[in-house]
């Protein structure tokens, strides 16, 4: 049986998904490279089918009628039969050495019949035309060197976030806990994230720095007038998010501490891209979006509301609308956004 599953989905990703496969060959049959190609109409599936071919136990290729990322990480998903699974995007790629200490720490819990749950590890982010590079770690708020629950972590920074990036799932689990992203909408890998995180008992942090995340295409996703053609498609997320889970229900104080401040980021990044759109259509989204999650946890929209970003995004006057454009500058650095 394979250790790690890892689901590339490819969209007319041809000019670049060589790298991200190239990155994961070093993991040899300890892993699985599933290469889903989303309905492309450029040479995807050729360039995935010529690496099937040529490593036919670790490569394979599922080819489907396009249905978006999420879908694309759903297909990913149903086809692994590795312990583990990850997603590693067409258009970014994994550091060798830091492979082959994960694989290495998987299969020491899978021989000591340890069941973690879940793996985070280090990422890049690569802003090539820059020539820069920025780390995230997780060093001042995780345990290392051993498996920990929720409640022995610590407090996270604004910019370490859990993401698809630094994350790596036990694949039963994520089976079990229905995880299904929805079809043709970007920004699902944070349903990825987020919905499975009350399932999650086990943890280990390895501190390496592994997924290097690209940052500087113009029709990336994460990129500033993408994201704001795309604001209802974010909007969708974060109410999916909202819907994911009763946080008053979540019994772990540091898991639900960490799970609201999430949502909070959730619904700063959607309300600051509503607020630099600035029509009154835009604005009454960002009203929408507030009462959805008054109407869905009354406590839970107070308690965000003491966020100061939060309270900023609920502020109507033209001086508060300021305030969260000045707070979006801010937030665009910590979250990453190019």
């Amino acid at each position: 049986m394979k250790v790690l599953s890892v689901g590339i989905p490819c969209y007319n990703s041809e000019a670049y998904m060589s790298r991200a496969i190239e990155s994961l060959l070093p993991g040899g049959e300890d892993i699985e490279i599933i290469v889903v190609n989303d309905g492309s109409s450029d040479g995807t599936q050729r360039v995935a089918e010529e690496y099937a071919a040529k490593y036919p136990t670790i490569v394979k290729v599922v080819n489907q009628e396009n249905g978006g990322h999420g879908e694309a990480v759903n297909a990913g998903l149903r086809n692994a039969t590795g312990l583990y699974y990850k997603v590693v995007d067409s258009d970014d790629w994994v550091q060798e050495e830091a492979l082959h200490k994960i694989i290495k720490k998987l299969k020491e819990c899978i021989e000591n019949q340890e069941q973690l749950d879940m793996l985070i590890s280090n990422y890049v982010y690569e802003k090539v035309e820059l020539g820069k590079q920025k780390v995230i770690d997780y060093r001042s708020c995780l345990p290392t060197d051993r498996i920990f629950t929720w409640n022995e972590i610590g407090h996270f920074k604004s910019s370490q976030n859990i993401l698809m990036h630094s994350v790596i799932y036990r694949t039963k689990m994520l089976k079990e806990c229905r995880l299904e992203l929805p079809k043709h909408v970007f920004y699902v890998d944070n349903i990825f994230v987020y919905q499975p995180l009350p399932f999650v008992k086990k943890i280990y942090y390895l501190d390496v720095d592994f997924y290097r995340y690209f940052i500087g295409r113009e029709d990336q996703s994460v990129n500033e007038t993408v994201m704001m053609g795309r604001i209802d498609q974010q909007i969708t997320v974060t109410k999916l998010m909202i819907d994911a889970h009763d946080l008053t229900k979540i019994n772990c104080k540091k898991l639900r501490k960490y799970m609201v401040k999430y949502l909070v980021m959730m619904m700063t990044v959607s309300s600051v891209f509503l607020v630099k759109i600035n029509t009154k259509e835009s604005l009454e989204k960002k009203a929408e979006l507030w009462d959805y999650l008054k109407q869905k946890n009354l406590g839970l929209y107070k308690e965000m509301s003491r966020y100061f970003l939060g309270l900023t995004m609920k502020m109507k006057s033209k001086a508060g609308r300021k305030i969260i454009v000045i707070g979006y500058h801010i937030s665009r650095k910590i979250f990453g956004f190019n």
